[in-house]
């Protein structure tokens, strides 16, 4: 426990001081997550957040941003990410120390560019406390939670969406309207990403479900798919998975994507189908090392 816990602290102050590093270097804020910061600072005001048509997040934010909202922004950030790197990384080790290699995958270092919220998502997957982290971005949540969700998890949820209720009531109804505005892509439905259905093949391994949810789920960009990483369970999953990604971040370094299809289409190639590789190749009477528990 204590070698988990030096690990993962160690993780976590370094990807949170490169992350705050990248904010002041790029003069970003808090970046993404500056949203939710500004969120728990219109509650504070007795503002309406969605006021701002720009303010895509649900209410559930403010509950993750208010401990930052007295912090500069770089700092804000960079704690924000180096606390959901390091939560990760401690789930991640119950069973060993190899599924540590998934940090080296793209998505994972395109969301520190910007303080993204798969980190702490994934998290949820190990620590039931941390589901609720779901609720901040469903698209990306919803696969998470239908498919670890548990009694503690549940009651978690619960109170973090009824505390949201108990203070703005209606939120859910401007945050509705508000949504329209997201731009995205669907991975399924951007080709070749039909060929993403042959997970359905493989109906009965739990990693199966978590796969097609998250082909459904609207995405906005690279950063999105960190999530699949907690498919990949041996070594040698981890790193082919892992190498593939690279070919979307060098892509991306001399390229600016003219359209989210255009993203789409390099996630479902570089990102999605390696992953679904990794699925198919299992053989069918297979059990998952070091599962977490995924199913529907």
């Amino acid at each position: 426990m204590r070698l988990r816990i030096l690990i993962s602290g160690a993780i976590g102050l370094t990807s949170g001081t490169f992350c705050s590093f990248l904010m002041i270097h790029f003069h970003l804020g808090a970046a993404d997550f500056s949203w939710a910061i500004q969120v728990a600072r219109d509650l504070l005001a007795h503002q309406n957040p969605y006021a701002n048509p720009r303010q895509l997040y649900p209410l559930t934010a403010a509950i993750f941003g208010l401990p930052f909202v007295l912090l500069r922004p770089e700092l804000a950030a960079g704690t924000f990410y180096g606390i959901s790197s390091a939560l990760l990384a401690f789930g991640l080790t119950k069973n060993g120390y190899q599924r540590l290699l998934i940090f080296l995958a793209y998505p994972y270092w395109a969301g520190i560019l910007t303080a993204q919220w798969p980190p702490i998502i994934m998290a949820g997957a190990f620590l039931p406390l941390l589901l609720p982290a779901a609720l901040v971005k469903p698209q990306l949540g919803l696969p998470l939670l239908l498919t670890n969700l548990n009694r503690l998890g549940a009651l978690a949820c619960l109170a973090v969406l009824f505390l949201s209720l108990a203070i703005m009531p209606q939120w859910p109804v401007f945050w509705i309207s508000s949504i329209s505005h997201y731009d995205r892509f669907i991975p399924l439905l951007v080709f070749p990403g039909p060929l993403l259905a042959l997970a359905l093949l493989r109906y009965r391994d739990r990693d199966a479900h978590l796969f097609l949810l998250m082909a459904i789920m609207p995405q906005r960009w690279f950063y999105d798919t960190f999530i699949l990483w907690l498919i990949p369970k041996t070594r040698r999953q981890i790193i082919w998975t892992v190498f593939f990604s690279w070919f979307v971040g060098i892509w991306r370094w001399y390229h600016m994507p003219h359209s989210f299809t255009q993203v789409g289409r390099w996630a479902v190639l570089f990102l999605y189908f390696p992953v679904l590789w990794t699925i198919m190749s299992r053989p069918k009477d297979a059990v998952e090392p070091g599962g977490e528990g995924h199913g529907l």
